[in-house]
């Protein structure tokens, strides 16, 4: 039986992991998100209606759950205030029904002017950050200089401490970066009254959490970005300012990896990528432009157009070295219906050598020339599916594969953006 089940995104992000989260917390008493902030975004679909999720965990859309903000988010409180608005809009009151790590690091507007002016700065050569202020929030929390949510407990304190965190923020920003000042009175004025709404929903989430395991309560803990994307393990610099893979669950959520009973990799049909960086399997002809439409390959969080290609086996199986995947969930395989081939990269070719596995190193993959494998395609519509044996003979040879070149079972396949285009394998049953 899977008490606590860990959901990571397996490629570069946008997997759709908030789908999976908030279909597979129907069994859940709560939902942990353990690292990211704002940056990342869930677009869920339920009885036709979208409602898009960047801190909140997906799993709130459930009345039964309380969701849970671990410490290793960086914590945007207007990001935050916005999206409780939007959600009681369409669900009600949620704030009881939410909690956050007394320990989360503050974003605060300076850190994303920050970030903006950086990006403008170094022009052709920016990384294609999403330019919310998560990488200087981070920098902040690192250089022991940030703000966290408990500050908010002692309003003199923390005035004194934003005012100098603001005073550096600004000689950066004016200085090194010629650019406009923040107004620091107003962001500490701001602060200060967030401070009534939201030190209630404050509390220490590792005590609770693991209190509720101890109590076999069932917990499912909620990554964001995708393991390529970790700023250790991914194809650096070209990253996210967290560690996003499953060790993440231990530094972000103050809970032990070894409790956590079952690791599900969220992977798309094929792949993905937002902003800059290598990647191997991009397409730049009709068929990447089929995907990008008939996927809707657009960022929930900033809107911009996803770079796409074949599914990259040797991507998957590098995420899987990290992190030791229990299975795979592939997501939006019916955007690949009527294609007459279909494409899996196996390999990498380089001038060198052919190979078979490869790091995340961003200067080796720059490269790196895909070896694909052609299988035959499928003229069916498999949208909405939900039997495994309905779909085509050439699909599930196809998921097959997949299996067979990552060295992970499928356990969950989408077919489709709604709640019920899911198929689960028996390996997910116990959940």
């Amino acid at each position: 039986m899977i008490q606590s089940l860990a959901i990571v995104g397996g490629q570069w992000g946008d997997e759709g992991k908030g789908k999976i989260v908030d279909c597979l917390s129907d069994s859940a008493d709560a939902v942990v998100r353990f690292q990211g902030g704002h940056n990342a975004g869930h677009t869920l679909v339920a009885g036709g209606k979208k409602v898009i999720v960047h801190l909140i965990p997906a799993g709130i859309l459930r009345q039964q759950v309380t969701a849970y903000i671990g410490n290793g988010v960086v914590l945007s409180i207007d990001a935050l205030r916005g999206e409780i608005d939007h959600l009681e809009s369409h669900l009600g009151s949620i704030v009881d029904r939410v909690k956050i790590s007394e320990d989360c690091a503050l974003l605060l507007p300076s850190h994303a002017a920050l970030d903006q002016a950086r990006e403008a700065k170094k022009g052709n050569q920016a990384i294609g950050t999403t330019s919310r202020g998560i990488g200087p929030a981070y920098e902040d929390k690192v250089a022991r200089r940030g703000l966290k949510l408990h500050d908010l407990n002692d309003l003199k304190s923390v005035q004194a401490k934003a005012e100098e965190l603001l005073d550096y923020h600004n000689y950066l920003l004016t200085n090194f970066y010629r650019q406009k000042a923040v107004d620091s009175g107003k962001i500490i004025s701001d602060l200060v009254s967030a401070s009534e709404w939201l030190v209630p929903m404050m509390t220490d989430v590792s005590s609770e959490v693991n209190s509720l395991m101890v109590q076999n309560k069932k917990v499912l803990f909620e990554g964001a970005q995708g393991v390529m994307l970790d700023i250790d393990h991914g194809t650096y610099p070209f990253v996210t300012s967290s560690n996003t893979g499953i060790g993440a669950v231990g530094t972000g959520a103050g809970i032990a990896p070894s409790k956590i009973d079952h690791v599900l990799a969220i992977v798309k049909a094929y792949t993905t990528r937002v902003g800059s960086g290598p990647f191997p399997t991009e397409l730049h002809d009709g068929v990447g432009a089929h995907i990008a439409k008939a996927g809707a390959e657009f960022g929930a969080t900033t809107g911009r157009p996803r770079r796409c290609g074949w599914f990259d086996a040797v991507l998957v199986r590098r995420a899987h070295q990290l992190n030791n995947f229990d299975g795979l969930c592939l997501t939006k395989l019916d955007v690949l219906d009527g294609l007459e081939t279909i494409r899996v990269c196996t390999g990498y070719r380089t001038a060198d050598s052919e190979l078979l596995n490869s790091s995340g190193n961003a200067w080796c993959l720059q490269r790196c020339e895909p070896i694909y494998e052609d299988l035959p395609g499928w003229q069916e519509d498999t949208l909405g599916i939900r039997n495994y044996d309905q779909l085509p003979v050439n699909a599930r040879y196809y998921l097959d594969r997949i299996t067979e070149l990552t060295g992970v079972p499928v356990d969950v396949i989408s077919t489709g953006p709604d709640r019920a285009h899911l198929i689960y394998r028996p390996s997910i049953s116990g959940w």
